[in-house]
């Protein structure tokens, strides 16, 4: 209950510029350069900041190659400190997921474990390579994620935009047309397995899971009080085993294993981490 909260009070927070949904217009005001720490896209119209992904490939596109230490420090200061807390509590995007995967329809509990290397190659392709080096002949890149496949951007962006924009409907092609097709492809996927587009896509939980090992925010596993009776792992919907590999890269700290635990063994435990980055 606790988590529902917090991710219902960033999804507010995050997208709480009202007048953008009544006059179908973008927020650019000065909380526009601070980015937020989860997939929320910088058009959606109720957007008060910027998205880390969007910023990354600004960054990147830039024609004066201009590096962004702002931008290196956020993403280091989110991970380090959070790790994917941010994809399960703070990222509205994960959200809008969950709530997905609550209507009818046949769940896979086990899907495939192999495509989740998906979107490391989407981090390293689509964010990073070629925003960097596929240039116009002035010389700027184009934030190639955002452009053919955020569905973040498309679904909290595209379609609240068009829908209050008549001009913007009749200018409509093959990209929206393709973007949609992607949108679509993941809303279903997220209907079937719990949180798809995190499993597989995201680039930014990609990011955000390199530092669930070094962050400040660490999941415990007291081996002394562990019976090996399997369910965290069976109650875990990423399929994980926190009492084995308690900081999976993969883990988006949801607090289910905790919970189920009927040892005791799993915690939350920051205060060894904190003396070891601070000492």
């Amino acid at each position: 209950m606790r988590r529902k909260i917090i991710q219902w009070l960033s999804f507010i927070v995050t997208n709480s510029y009202v007048p953008g949904f009544i006059r179908g217009t973008i927020y650019k005001g000065s909380l526009k350069q601070f980015c937020v720490p989860g997939l929320n896209c910088y058009s959606c119209p109720g957007a008060i900041a910027s998205c880390p992904l969007g910023a990354i490939q600004a960054v990147l596109s830039d024609r004066k190659y201009a590096f962004s230490y702002y931008m290196l420090g956020l993403l280091l200061f989110f991970g380090l400190v959070f790790g994917r807390f941010i994809c399960g509590f703070l990222c509205p995007f994960g959200l809008f997921q969950e709530l997905l995967h609550k209507l009818p329809g046949p769940k896979i509990k086990h899907p495939w474990r192999w495509p989740r290397f998906i979107k490391y190659a989407l981090l390293l392709v689509f964010v990073i390579i070629l925003p960097l080096l596929m240039v116009n002949k002035f010389g700027m890149g184009a934030p190639d994620f955002c452009k053919y496949i955020c569905p973040a951007g498309t679904l909290g962006a595209g379609l609240p935009l068009i829908a209050l924009n008549p001009p913007l409907r009749a200018a409509l092609g093959a990209l929206f047309a393709w973007k949609m097709t992607i949108a679509l492809a993941i809303v279903a996927g997220a209907i079937f397995i719990y949180r798809f587009f995190c499993r597989y896509l995201c680039p930014l939980g990609a990011i955000y899971g390199l530092f669930n090992r070094l962050s400040l925010y660490q999941l415990r596993c007291n081996k002394k009080n562990c019976i090996d009776c399997g369910l965290c792992q069976s109650n875990c919907k990423l399929g994980l085993n926190p009492a084995h590999h308690p900081n999976n890269a993969e883990c988006i700290r949801c607090g289910d294993c905790v919970k189920t635990c009927p040892q005791g063994a799993l915690a939350v435990n920051t205060e060894n981490r904190r003396e070891i980055m601070f000492s």
